[in-house]
């Protein structure tokens, strides 16, 4: 048998990855690497071995590192399962590709979407959106995600000055995820959401600020709503300043977008009763004494009298646009003439119900009116002191949604109090 080379270290302090059988005291400074099914080969240290190895052949492991294959160069381990390339320095593409990830045009046409922030990243991940790029500036931050959710996504180790330079945030978490579209229908939602779930669905309609939204989507988590519905016209809920606002909303109730009107009654159950916000009261207030052209005229309430129509005819052009928005209006007004109306605090969650919500700008659209009116459904007024303007259309919806979960879980109680005698 060949005889087995020893190197002597000398001073070093030895690091034995496997000694051979029979080795006494003294050969206590020695280095020695054993490899399976294959003879034993003894290695001098890393820096000898640096030096005295051929160009192109690899020098041999230091101590600690993994056994298996060597990692590619650039990657590191976050553990067990997981590994991460680190960027290189000063590489400008990442920042390009997480600037292009905030567009609109981006998330339509590669369907993705941008998080950013622990907590938002952690509830997308347990809800069953897909990652599939993940930047992050400390490896303490994987560690806080569940790790068998990223196996399958590209994880970049980038400083966390790049990440301040990317993010919208004023203080910045050093965590920011590139992930799928999530599909409503493929999303497993916290089991206590659904629990509490209650036959209430919110409609939004024209709603075209970011901010509003994502406040009226926390709102409608809270209040235990069990679906959104966003109308075409609504701002796209994954916009970043929605999901900022949302506080993890998207992920805890199903959110249909880009819906038209006709296939709103699709995604309600039967006999469902549809309600629209207005804070217009027909007993105390006349309608046609607002004319300032503020939200209380323009804004989430009925208009029945658009302020164009107001000005003397020879200021007005009478062409076919004029003409459309004159029989657009006189409709509007039909509408809601035939419209009931009652306080928002009255009972009115008799069967399952949607409430509308209308954007500041635009306000509530005539499909909005006849599906209430179809349903069976009222205008429920938020009455507001005379001369104040009207509210803002994210606390409106509040008020509404938790005024219905108020009403839902006292009906329940009183059904349940009747049941019981009944089963004695």
């Amino acid at each position: 048998m060949a005889a087995l080379r020893l190197f002597t270290l000398g001073p070093v302090a030895p690091l034995l990855r496997a000694q051979p059988a029979g080795a006494g005291a003294g050969a206590g400074r020695r280095w020695a690497r054993a490899l399976r099914r294959s003879p034993v080969r003894v290695l001098p240290p890393c820096k000898e071995q640096k030096a005295a190895a051929p160009s192109g052949r690899r020098p041999a492991e230091p101590k600690g590192s993994r056994p298996g294959p060597v990692p590619v160069p650039q990657q590191s381990s976050a553990g067990p399962g997981l590994r991460y390339e680190k960027a290189a320095p000063g590489d400008r593409t990442l920042g390009k590709v997480v600037t292009i990830a905030k567009s609109k045009k981006f998330r339509d046409q590669h369907g993705k979407i941008l998080l950013e922030g622990q907590r938002l990243i952690k509830d997308a991940l347990e809800a069953g959106a897909v990652p599939q790029t993940l930047f992050f500036s400390t490896v303490g931050h994987l560690k806080e995600l569940p790790e068998e959710k990223l196996n399958k996504a590209t994880l970049i180790k980038v400083k966390f000055e790049d990440i301040k330079n990317w993010s919208d945030l004023i203080a910045p978490q050093g965590l920011i995820g590139i992930f799928s579209r999530p599909d409503h229908a493929k999303m497993t939602y916290p089991a206590l959401q659904l629990r509490n779930s209650l036959p209430l669905a919110l409609i939004c309609d024209n709603l075209r600020d970011p901010g509003n939204l994502g406040t009226i989507l926390r709102s409608a988590a809270g209040a235990g709503c069990s679906k959104v519905l966003l109308t075409k016209g609504c701002v796209d809920p994954w916009e970043p300043k929605v999901l900022r606002a949302g506080m993890g909303a998207h992920f805890r109730l199903p959110i249909i977008a880009s819906l038209e009107w006709e296939s709103i009654s699709n995604y309600l159950p039967e006999n469902t009763r549809v309600y629209v916000a207005d804070n217009r009261n027909p007993r105390t207030q006349d309608e046609r004494e607002d004319l300032s052209g503020k939200a209380s005229s323009y804004g989430w309430i009925s208009r029945p009298y658009n302020l164009k129509a107001q000005m003397s005819r020879e200021d007005l052009d009478f062409d076919s646009e004029s003409e459309e928005e004159e029989g657009q209006q006189r409709t509007d007004e039909a509408c809601l003439r035939e419209l009931d109306a009652q306080c928002y605090h009255e009972n009115w969650t008799r069967a399952p119900a949607a409430v509308v919500i209308g954007g500041e700008t635009h306000g509530l659209s005539t499909e909005a009116l006849q599906l209430a009116d179809s349903t069976g459904g009222k205008r429920l007024i938020i009455p507001v002191v005379p001369g104040v303007d009207s509210l803002n259309s994210a606390m409106a919806a509040s008020i509404l949604l938790f005024e219905g979960r108020r009403q839902l879980q006292s009906r329940e109680k009183q059904e349940s109090k009747r049941k019981i005698p009944a089963l004695g």
